[in-house]
């Protein structure tokens, strides 16, 4: 089948993943150090103005996947939040990474109002965005190809975002000190915005959004959002999908100290190269794969395969870097199809929302989605440090051998019981390439005004 869009609009539609990845690195790994350690705000509060910002995006993804589903304008649904958004985030962006000097209250109090509106208008970007990429086309496999695309780029994104400042300091030729890494961010936020403009307008220049779409303009509630957790094949997508996500999450949270306590090796930056490098190569064959025996099953072989060969990191030790290389590339094999696949499985369950609630519900559904993802994240934190801290975790310091083997149940053995507890979750999904085409069928039949049958209930 001829593919219905055309690689030019495909490509535009990935320009943002990769853009908008390379602004989340820093904001989330580099830049809570910049202000404590250079523009004088205080740790803790720092660690706070995280959280509350977090939290808040909680509310804000449902919110504003909801609003879009209900706008009217000439560019359609998602593209006027994606430009709208734009001008607020570049501009708070730059601002966030060049403050001025201030005392630590004022370092304290430019960071959290500068990364809250960063965040907003980048909400206001990515789920209008991530909810159009499922709308482009109902095709089974076609939706497949085009996430894939995005979310590969989405993982070149966040390859080029963690070489970035680094890049940038040798370019320039900074040195150390206090002058130097102000320089650096505020290079960084110089370069970074006009990619973010020119990736975003592009995608809203070129990509179409289908018509006809059908909407509620009842403002959303808390019983409206709700009311899309009734839809079961979501409600096994988004279990399975958090679930997992815990367990990946936990590893992104505990490697700069697994590799430099567990390991004895203080360069992290090698093996998150292998990883995203190696998902990205592979991408390209759990997407011929999906194609050939399902979504499913490939993103099920995928993250055994993660799972499982990650488990092994647990019986390395000091000097094992060699060994433990050949793990990480191991099991990021699957890295690309778990990223990927479960994007378009989630495109299909939008389509059977049509079915049920006769409504096009992109927006609401990707903002839970989003909602379950930092929750994931904040597991990692907000767990794994105070555990660590009890079993007697001293920064800077040779770790005694409760701390190291609670660095290795936590950094390889839950997130791999967390894997396969997803998979399981997830075996029970009920939609395939066959099932969805009758899907389609009825959700014509349904627009048409003729009888219809839910494929997924029981005759």
């Amino acid at each position: 089948m001829a593919a219905s869009i055309p690689w030019g609009h495909r490509l535009a539609y990935a320009a943002p993943a990769f853009a908008l990845a390379v602004v989340g690195i820093p904001l989330y790994v580099y830049l809570p150090k910049f202000y404590t350690d250079v523009v004088g705000a205080d740790i803790a509060l720092v660690g706070f103005v995280l959280l509350a910002i977090r939290l808040f995006d909680a509310v804000s993804d449902p919110v504003i996947g909801a609003l879009s589903d209900r706008t009217t304008s000439p560019l359609g649904r998602r593209r006027p939040w994606i430009a709208l958004g734009v001008p607020p985030l570049v501009v708070a962006l730059y601002l966030l990474f060049s403050p001025p000097a201030l005392s630590p209250e004022g370092a304290l109090l430019w960071f959290g109002v500068g990364l809250f509106v960063v965040f907003l208008a980048w909400t206001a970007i990515t789920v209008p965005y991530e909810s159009l990429g499922a709308e482009l086309t109902q095709d089974y496999d076609e939706r497949t190809a085009i996430l894939s695309l995005r979310d590969g780029a989405l993982i070149l994104g966040t390859i080029l975002a963690a070489a970035s400042p680094a890049i940038i300091q040798g370019a320039l030729g900074l040195g150390d000190g206090p002058d130097a890494e102000r320089a650096k961010f505020r290079a960084v936020a110089l370069s970074y915005a006009p990619l973010v403009v020119l990736a975003c307008l592009a995608c809203v220049w070129l990509v179409k959004e289908r018509h006809g779409h059908r909407s509620s303009t009842a403002l959303p509630s808390l019983r409206t959002l709700g009311a899309r957790l009734k839809n079961r094949p979501f409600r096994i997508l988004l279990a399975s999908y958090t679930i997992a996500a815990i367990g990946s999450n936990l590893p992104a949270t505990l490697i700069p100290y697994y590799v430099d306590y567990v390991i004895g090796d203080p360069n992290v930056e090698q093996y998150l190269l292998l990883y995203f490098l190696t998902g990205v190569v592979l991408l390209p064959f759990w997407v011929r794969l999906a194609k050939r025996v399902g979504k499913k099953p490939a993103w099920l072989a995928a993250a055994a395969l993660n799972s499982l060969t990650f488990a092994g990191v647990f019986f390395l030790g000091p000097g094992d870097s060699q060994a433990y290389a050949i793990l990480v590339i191991a099991s990021g094999l699957g890295f690309g199809a778990t990223l990927a696949l479960p994007s378009a499985m989630q495109a299909d369950v939008i389509d059977y929302e049509e079915l049920r609630s006769g409504e096009r519900k992109e927006g609401e559904i990707i903002g839970l989605w989003a909602v379950s993802k930092k929750l994931a994240a904040a597991f990692g934190v907000f767990i794994a440090f105070p555990i660590l801290g009890a079993v007697g975790y001293v920064p800077n310091a040779a770790q005694p051998e409760a701390v190291v083997l609670t660095l290795k149940i936590l950094y390889a053995l839950v997130p791999s019981l967390f894997n396969l507890l997803g998979l399981w979750v997830a075996w029970h999904y009920p939609i395939d390439k066959a099932a969805h085409e009758k899907i389609l069928e009825a959700v014509r039949a349904r627009r048409a005004g003729e009888r219809y049958a839910d494929p997924l209930e029981a005759p």
